[in-house]
């Protein structure tokens, strides 16, 4: 016994001195104490050397596509997230890699001129970057250690690993356990460790988007709660939430519901009834869900006593396979609006006016059957939203989305835009030639917006391109295959076109396998909803801001002429104006507040965002004469700039808090304590 300590104690003063020798000039700073102890588990639990070289194992390709495999639904949603967060760093140098619970590398997305960069530095799909494999480093410690982690340079274990930057954090199921990794590795890190704390955010954020998707997918067929103390928050991944049975027990709750119920581990919530938490029966869900999915309500937290918002989607529809009828980017979970104002046609769907359901359903039905769309609607309604809905819930998400507005492209560049030109096929033409959009779409989806305007000549060609399914590029003789599927758009009356002979007859057949029309803003039923989206996607979701009111009712009842779009850009407009988060009449563009508006006969429920406490879920007090209505408003006026604050708005008005409370329950205001 005395012997087995003793070969123990030479073997660690040995790791001791190795280590010591390779790391001279590598100092553990006294902050990094959990690095230190990942090194110490490097030496000691894993006997590794720091000058060993890199990496030994590297997967074949079926044990890697198995490894995938073994990931199931997950797998796909990481792929999805990935791109996306691959667009927030692309060109930074840094790529984004997937690995499962044992730190196998699945997938990596990077800038395709640092493949060989990676490659030497083992960071490629196969490789094993256990903590135990390659000592200290962003994925196998994330792993070891069930966190977010950023290792940068010299915290790497191995020295030749200490050019590197890895920030890494861990992807868990309903239930907490570790699935997977998300990782951004630089090969080449030249920048401080504190330059790392925007990538751990954004790679966290990305990880618990995923996690969001996949317990929504895990529980299909339960309801789920979604909660926080922020209405903005509420459909956003750091969300509290919650699987519940048909009777109102718990079947899984997520790490922000967690965090929130201040509770230490999951398993203290499972098969509890969710009335312990928020006083919610199982037949209070029913009744919920039976009067509308997604909505927003007040809940109060049993345990705390604090209010938070809440939403409840009911278990979702098998159809006859059994296939769910909301699809993983249907997910809500991104708020109204991703990149670039694209929503999924779940999104777009959902409680929404019964002209874009119906839209939506048809889209649904034909976008994987060759069916070639035109989109009818005014300018502003969201044609192009719409077409990128269809592309990216269509088998061709993962191909192209080429746009062209035939109305904005000059007539005489129109043709080589679309079909492309081969080098020296005209004066100023590029040497290496164009593509043109109908080839770069091949695959995917070409948007013709504004089909309506395409000159006639140019009306001929695409018409003997859809026919014949082959591009011939201006200075080309040799035509070139396409796969084509068409999404056109137009404000203008096409059958009209034809009849006046402006528009091909074979090419608006061609075209219109189906017909979808998006409603006029002023037409829809759904405009409050319309405008506190709006409003959502044009503050980012990040920040606690309101419409008031007057100014809310101001928007619900303008005739918006250009639609959506004038509506977002009203708002992005007053949200630079407003003070205080709250946009109120002051704020608005001079025509919309010029504009002969009959006065609204009531208050709206929904007339404030959330986020902030609503004045219009006051008691319906009576503020009789001019005086008391005019010091009612002012009391409101000074609650929504004091965020609720009692104390604050007591000390801006100029009275105690005891004299506030009299005046708000005289005129029956709700402050929500």
């Amino acid at each position: 016994m005395q012997s087995g300590n003793h070969a123990h104690a030479r073997r660690v003063e040995e790791s001791v001195r190795r280590w010591s020798a390779h790391s001279a000039t590598r100092v553990i700073r006294p902050e990094d104490v959990r690095v230190a102890i990942s090194w110490r588990r490097s030496l000691i639990n894993h006997s590794l050397d720091p000058g060993r070289s890199g990496i030994e194992i590297v997967l074949d390709e079926a044990h890697l596509r198995r490894r995938r495999e073994r990931l199931g639904e997950l797998y796909p949603i990481a792929e999805a997230e990935m791109e996306n967060l691959y667009r927030h760093i692309t060109g930074s140098g840094y790529s984004v890699l997937l690995t499962d619970a044992e730190g196998y590398i699945l997938n990596r997305l990077g800038d395709p001129g640092l493949e060989e960069d990676f490659e030497r530095a083992g960071l490629w799909p196969g490789a094993d970057w256990s903590e135990s494999t390659v000592g200290t480093n962003g994925i196998g410690t994330c792993i070891a250690e069930s966190r977010a982690v950023t290792i940068h340079r010299d915290e790497h274990f191995l020295s030749r690993n200490t050019n590197l930057s890895c920030s890494a954090a861990p992807i868990r199921d309903p239930h907490g356990r570790l699935l997977a990794v998300l990782d951004v590795s630089s090969a080449h890190a030249d920048d401080t460790r504190e330059s790392q704390l925007h990538t751990i955010a954004l790679v966290r954020t990305s990880a618990r988007i995923i996690e969001s998707i996949y317990f929504l997918n895990s529980f299909r067929d339960q309801f789920i709660l979604r909660f926080h103390e922020r209405a903005s928050m509420v459909d956003l991944p750091h969300a509290g939430m919650l699987a519940i049975d048909g009777e109102g027990g718990i079947l899984a709750i997520n790490d922000s519901a967690r965090e929130q119920f201040g509770i230490q581990c999951s398993e203290a919530a499972i098969n509890t009834p969710v009335e312990e938490f928020f006083g919610i029966t199982g037949t209070s869900l029913h009744e919920q869900a039976s009067i509308q999915s997604d909505i927003l309500w007040r809940i109060r937290d049993v345990r705390s006593g604090k209010q938070v918002f809440a939403s409840l989607r009911r278990p979702l529809v098998k159809n006859p396979a059994g296939a769910v009828s909301q699809s993983v980017a249907g997910s809500p979970l991104f708020g109204e609006c991703g990149e670039a104002g694209e929503l999924t046609l779940d999104l777009m769907a959902r409680n929404a006016d019964p002209k874009v359901v119906q839209s939506v359903r048809c889209a649904r039905r034909v976008m994987d059957r060759n069916v070639p769309i035109v989109l009818c609607g005014e300018t502003g309604t969201g044609k192009e939203v719409l077409a990128r809905a269809i592309h990216n819930a269509s088998l061709r998400q993962r191909h192209p989305f080429v746009a062209v507005n035939c109305a904005s492209i000059p007539e005489s560049l129109i043709e080589s835009e679309l079909f492309g030109y081969r080098h020296g096929a005209f004066t100023g033409a590029k040497r290496e030639g164009m593509r043109g959009k109908v080839l770069e779409s091949s695959g995917g989806t070409l948007f013709l917006d504004e089909i309506g305007d395409m000159p006639p000549e140019l009306q001929t060609r695409l018409l003997r391109v859809l026919e014949q399914k082959e591009v011939l590029p201006l200075g080309s003789e040799a035509p070139v295959p396409v796969e084509l599927n068409v999404i056109s758009a137009t404000h203008r009356q096409l059958p009209r076109l034809v009849q006046d002979g402006i528009f091909r007859e074979d090419l608006y057949y061609r075209l219109n396998g189906i017909t979808l029309s998006l409603p006029a803003l002023r037409e829809r039923e759904d405009k409050d909803r319309v405008i506190r989206a709006a409003l959502a996607a044009e503050s980012g979701g990040n920040e606690e801001v309101a419409i008031d009111e007057a100014a809310f009712q101001r928007l619900l009842h303008y005739p918006w002429p250009g639609n959506v779009r004038q509506l977002r850009n009203c708002l992005r407009t007053a949200l630079a104006l407003c003070d205080g988060g709250i946009i109120r009449l002051r704020d608005l563009p001079q025509d919309i507040l010029e504009a002969d508006i009959p006065p609204a006969s009531g208050t709206t429920a929904d007339a404030l965002d959330p986020t902030v406490h609503n004045p219009a879920e006051a008691s319906t007090s009576t503020a009789g004469s001019p005086l008391e209505a005019a010091e009612k408003d002012t009391l409101l006026r000074e609650l929504q700039q004091h965020r609720w604050n009692i104390t604050r708005t007591a000390a801006s008005l100029g009275v105690s808090r005891n004299t506030l409370y009299r005046k708000l329950n005289k005129y029956g205001i709700d402050t929500g304590h």
